[in-house]
């Protein structure tokens, strides 16, 4: 049980996770921070958290788990923030999408990377942002994928990840730079198109009559375009070598559908959609949910 939580950042993912665990009665007391005090007002007044503070080195004083939910370009301003006033004792996680960036942010700040800090990524979430957003039940069964260096204490890694089980979660430890390349590949990837797709569209002579008759499939694939602009931008920075890798890579297999279409080429159009279709049913078999 952690007796007094700290939330940087009490938005969909923040609020999620302490919404969670006051679920289970994990914690003694959950005390949230953020920029914005209507925010955190909203938050107190939903329940979320016990107490709040404005001032994040305020908010971590006497705090023995310290959780930071803020936007990837933040990450570094709130490292500095609360350095000097840790407990001596305290363990501190991310929820960030690219983990060597924030690797790369606590080592600058701390001068080396602390056995007390565990990366973390919960591999969860929606469209929508905020703490009206957040919800008790966003982890159950959902992917947390922690990525411990060699300096990281085992003893830190299980305070996280039961907090993480007890959330809901299945936790599971990655090599940071392999969640990096997979992330970039099965996240970053399809948000940079949806926000592509519906940008090419929006620009175009038609696009009024193209979204009119957008039909379910458009919207489905689309959805994810309604994410926080600011946030999707910060990811793309923080993990650009293996956003760039893999986008090229893709760049390549779509200028040979655009070549088969052009050419008129069925059998090898069929090939590429059958082989897909066969993929994503072993990965996800049709009629369960994804």
């Amino acid at each position: 049980m952690i007796k007094r939580l700290c939330v940087i950042g009490v938005g969909l993912i923040g609020g999620s996770l302490a919404r969670s665990l006051r679920r289970v009665q994990y914690c003694g007391e959950i005390v949230g921070c953020s920029r914005h005090r209507e925010h955190l007002e909203r938050a107190r007044e939903m329940g979320v958290i016990d107490r709040f503070e404005t001032d994040p080195a305020a908010a971590v004083k006497g705090c023995d788990v310290v959780v930071l939910a803020v936007p990837m370009g933040a990450m570094r301003e709130v490292l500095k923030r609360i350095k000097p006033k840790l407990a001596a004792d305290a363990i501190v996680t991310d929820v960030g999408s690219a983990k060597r960036d924030v690797l790369d942010a606590v080592a600058e700040v701390f001068g080396e990377v602390p056995p007390w800090f565990v990366p973390g990524h919960p591999v969860a979430g929606t469209e929508r942002s905020g703490v009206d957003a957040s919800f008790p039940s966003l982890y159950d069964d959902r992917p947390v994928v922690l990525t411990p260096v060699a300096v990281t204490a085992p003893a830190a890694v299980r305070v996280v990840s039961d907090m993480w089980e007890n959330a809901g979660a299945r936790v599971s430890v990655m090599d940071l730079q392999r969640h990096d390349e997979v992330l970039a590949a099965t996240s970053h990837l399809p948000h940079v198109l949806a926000y592509t797709l519906v940008d090419t569209l929006a620009r175009m002579d038609q696009s009024e009559a193209i979204f009119d008759f957008a039909a379910g499939g458009f919207r489905d694939f689309t959805r994810i375009a309604a994410s926080d602009p600011a946030m999707w931008r910060d990811i793309c920075v923080a993990n650009s070598d293996a956003i760039v890798q893999v986008l090229e890579v893709f760049q390549g297999h779509l200028e040979e559908i655009r070549q088969a279409i052009a050419e008129g080429d069925e059998q090898r159009l069929e090939t590429v959609f059958t082989r897909a279709k066969g993929a994503r049913d072993r990965r996800f078999p049709p009629g369960r949910q994804s």
